[in-house]
């Protein structure tokens, strides 16, 4: 029995609402009818134009760029519902923003990731559902249920269908020492082996590469990673695969593309031959670059929610 709320009911902010209807198309439901507005000195205002009283409320809004407009949607729609008499409510999170600030590294830094799952939780947020948590002990920061995905199954699967039997012959490579991890895990689904870029980051968004460990001379190379920002990283990694490394070409993924300021630019400008992300951040026009492609993580959280509304395990989405 399902005892949380008579019924399930999405709504979806403004940072992305074409996958808020894919996801609901998949439900078999209608986008919940409200609108997210701005006062005229950008104050964030919300408008919930049906009843939610005893629903199962899920919210679904990622908090990129502009990332402070979009976290404030959030806290905002979720006080709404939460003074509506909600029966429970769900962030969904498909891009969890503030999330590299995980930790002190020097004197006097902000962990602003624990500050935004304080924010989460005080607007009345039951539980959040995310996907590829940039660090993942995120989690703990929360004083609530977390249910962080993982973009894995969806890249496998686009990959196996892409490169068939020729996988066991191609290298997945970790753009940095801190992804290895996820990268090994995602190599082991394809049969590939691993190799791994060695770099020395200067200052934020700059990096300087300094070795390849692994052969990737004469190999069909795969750089994998959680997020693509400026893109210097991942384009470094790029051209150290390719000059350094010898490798015959170089494809790409990452789970969020956030991609801000020149990143555009230097994938164009980059050896790297085809791009893929998932769609937790809505995508760019097309016509800015050919080489990057979207996949779709609609069914991956559909399936989600359904199973959060109907008490149902999720960890077989985690496989």
């Amino acid at each position: 029995m399902i005892s949380h709320g008579k019924d399930m009911k999405v709504f979806s902010g403004n940072s992305n609402i074409g996958l808020a209807k894919d996801i609901c198309k998949l439900i078999g439901i209608q986008l919940g009818s409200s609108e997210i507005g701005h006062f005229a000195d950008g104050e964030v205002c919300a408008s919930i134009y049906e009843s939610v009283r005893g629903s199962d409320v899920f919210l679904i809004q990622s908090t990129s760029r502009p990332v402070n407009d979009n976290l404030m949607e959030l806290l905002v729609m979720t006080d709404a519902m939460k003074r509506a008499s909600a029966g429970r409510i769900t962030a969904v999170i498909p891009y969890f923003g503030y999330a590299r600030q995980d930790r002190k590294t020097k004197a006097r830094d902000p962990i602003s990731a624990k500050l935004v799952a304080n924010m989460i939780t005080a607007a009345g947020a039951d539980r959040v559902l995310t996907l590829d948590l940039h660090a993942a002990q995120i989690q703990g920061f929360f004083d609530i249920p977390v249910d962080n995905l993982y973009g894995n199954p969806v890249f496998v699967d686009y990959y196996a269908k892409k490169f068939g039997e020729k996988c066991g012959e191609m290298m997945v490579v970790s753009p940095d020492v801190g992804s290895v991890s996820r990268a090994r895990a995602f190599a082991q689904k394809l049969h590939m082996n691993m190799a791994i870029v060695d770099k020395r980051r200067q200052k934020a968004n700059q990096c300087e590469v300094m070795n390849i460990i692994g052969d990737v001379e004469g190999r069909d190379c795969l750089l994998f990673d959680d997020m693509v920002d400026t893109a210097g990283s991942l384009c470094n990694a790029a051209k150290a695969i390719v000059e350094v490394g010898g490798a015959k070409s170089v494809y790409a993924c990452a789970s969020h593309a956030v991609l801000s300021g020149p990143a555009i630019d230097r994938i164009n400008e980059s050896p790297i031959t085809e791009l893929a992300f998932l769609d937790t951040i809505a995508p760019i026009d097309p016509a800015l670059s050919s080489k990057i492609k979207y996949l779709t993580v609609a069914p991956m959280f559909a399936e989600a929610i359904e199973r959060i509304y109907q008490e149902i395990s999720v960890s077989k989405l985690w496989i």
